[in-house]
């Protein structure tokens, strides 16, 4: 069975778990949240390539690293990954746009008021910058998304990794989602998938 490294409370280990389950496979987990025994023991085995998670090892041994990479493996022979080669530039481009311009905003506002190891990184002045720049990216899916049911043209991996870091951007990272209709109404459609779980499930 394919083995998991996955640290429970964060979004990037989130999407792999989600996925696993919208499509009814198993693996193995293995709970890495941060500061924990386990973090440090794979971290000293050599097991994590890049030193952080998630990492997913596969039956033959070999590792997978970064929450794309293994999103795109994972959805190989799935409907979360268009036939069409258009399409599938498409969802990787949102999917890119989550890693480069959303995550390191919106995430790393979550972070700062979540992690308590990260509470002294959590100045006013950060947070104004993050809270600025964060609504000015939910109005891009905002944009998207009013007008569209998904990112794509059907539900895909592109909806799973930005849903991950957005559908508790407010209840974390204090962001104003009232503000943002269509992205409330595409969280709910991603909710009432067959086989959704939450992060904390």
């Amino acid at each position: 069975m394919m083995r998991l490294y996955s640290m429970p409370s964060s979004g990037n280990s989130y999407k792999i778990r989600l996925l696993l389950a919208l499509t009814g496979r198993e693996v193995e987990l293995v709970d890495c949240e941060s500061g924990s025994d386990a973090l440090a023991h794979a971290r000293a085995e050599g097991i994590l390539p890049f030193g952080k998670v998630p990492v997913l090892v596969l039956d033959d041994g070999r590792r997978l690293a970064e929450s794309g990479a293994i999103l795109w493996y994972l959805g190989e022979g799935t409907a979360f990954i268009p036939a069409d080669p258009v399409e599938r530039a498409q969802v990787l481009g949102w999917m890119f746009w989550e890693q480069y311009n959303h995550e390191p905003v919106i995430a790393v506002r979550q972070a700062l008021l979540y992690y308590p190891h990260r509470a002294a990184e959590a100045t006013p002045e950060r947070l104004a910058d993050l809270l600025e720049r964060g609504h000015a990216l939910l109005q891009v899916m905002e944009d998207r998304l009013a007008a569209h049911d998904w990112l794509g043209s059907e539900v895909s991996l592109a909806d799973l990794c930005l849903y991950a870091y957005t559908h508790n951007a407010g209840t974390r990272g204090g962001f104003e989602m009232d503000r943002f209709p269509g992205i409330g109404a595409w969280l709910r459609r991603i909710e009432a998938l067959p086989g959704y779980m939450r992060l904390d499930q």
